[in-house]
């Protein structure tokens, strides 16, 4: 029998999570039960939720459990199906596991094309990260044309997809990053206005003014404390602030305070939080525009893809110390021929 390697959630991390949180476990691949298919997983995405998930305390999503298999977004090959709705060879995509096989329920999965540049784009241009980009800024930051979008982590998995709807909805565009490369990217190759690294420059609030000469009429939130307490002092009356992620924040013990939120009054700012799951009826207006999109070339993406489902913790570590430089993904397995 093939056997089946798996990343389990060995203990709950106080601060910065490392390896002694994981464990790597082999086994044998479970058979699928009346309405299930077995998956042989190939692309499975990271993403800094997870992170939370890892807490013991209630949140939208439901936390890991310790001892068992961790679980993210996935896209595989269907090995055995006990489901008329589902067939051997069919691909599909859902919440899987971090393993090579994963058992899910044949209506907890997603039948996909094959016939896209690459399978790994269901996790992240035509996935969650692009979607969540495309539901903030179409339901909170509602961009128009000619105003100031600033995008922080505008090199990760849903900042490069903010930056570049804001370009086509004819805004100036500017973003950060930390690093050079990723500064040029944002820039010369996705097309924003302006970039900084947030990491080099004299302070954040420079780096700002000088991406964002006019203020900021929509921010697309990634980072959180520092990072947000430096952008309050630069937005224009009315602005939005769409509150999408603050991986600044994820590992600290106790959260940086944010001390100019009293600006949001004076200047009418309106900030809001999401969560893309709530939205989902949208999900074929999204593919459909984004597919287009991407089509006609109006859209890139990039992906930082790490190979081996037992170097996963390592790279979800990294992610979370921004060493990824786009949307983070591990292969698990080969796509078929």
């Amino acid at each position: 029998m093939t056997e089946n390697t798996q990343i389990l959630f060995k203990s709950r991390p106080t601060g910065w999570v490392d390896a002694s949180h994981f464990e790597v476990a082999k086994g044998p691949v479970r058979e699928p039960g009346p309405g299930e298919v077995q998956v042989r997983n190939i692309f499975m995405s990271l993403d800094p939720y997870m992170r939370g998930r890892m807490r013991d305390q209630k949140s939208y999503t439901p936390g890991f459990e310790l001892g068992q298999v961790l679980q993210a977004g996935a896209v595989g090959e269907v090995t055995a199906s006990n489901d008329p709705s589902l067939a051997k060879g069919d691909l599909v995509e859902g919440r899987l596991g971090w393993e090579t096989y994963s058992v899910a329920k044949a209506g907890q999965v997603n039948k996909v094309d094959g016939n896209v540049a690459s399978l790994s784009h269901y996790l992240g241009v035509l996935g969650m990260p692009s979607m969540t980009a495309w539901v903030g800024l179409r339901n909170i930051g509602q961009p128009k044309t000619g105003e100031t979008v600033y995008v922080s982590a505008a090199s990760g998995a849903v900042g490069q997809i903010a930056g570049q709807i804001a370009k086509l909805q004819g805004c100036h565009v500017a973003g950060s990053a930390g690093s050079d490369d990723k500064v040029a990217y944002v820039r010369d190759e996705l097309g924003f206005d302006a970039a900084f690294n947030y990491k080099t420059a004299v302070s954040l609030g420079d780096g700002l003014a000088q991406a964002c000469p006019n203020g900021i009429d929509v921010y697309f939130e990634n980072v959180g404390g520092a990072m947000l307490d430096a952008v309050l002092l630069k937005l224009n009356p009315y602005a939005r602030i769409v509150a999408c992620g603050m991986i600044s924040q994820y590992n600290l013990e106790r959260p940086e305070g944010v001390r100019n939120l009293g600006t949001m009054v004076g200047n009418k700012i309106r900030m809001q939080g999401f969560i893309v799951s709530d939205h989902m009826d949208l999900k074929a207006a999204f593919m459909a525009e984004m597919s287009g999109w991407l089509a006609a070339g109006k859209v890139k993406y990039r992906e930082d893809i790490t190979q081996g489902i037992e170097n996963a913790p390592a790279a979800f570590i990294g992610m979370l110390k921004g060493e990824n430089f786009g949307k983070q993904i591990i292969q698990i397995g080969d796509p078929p021929a």
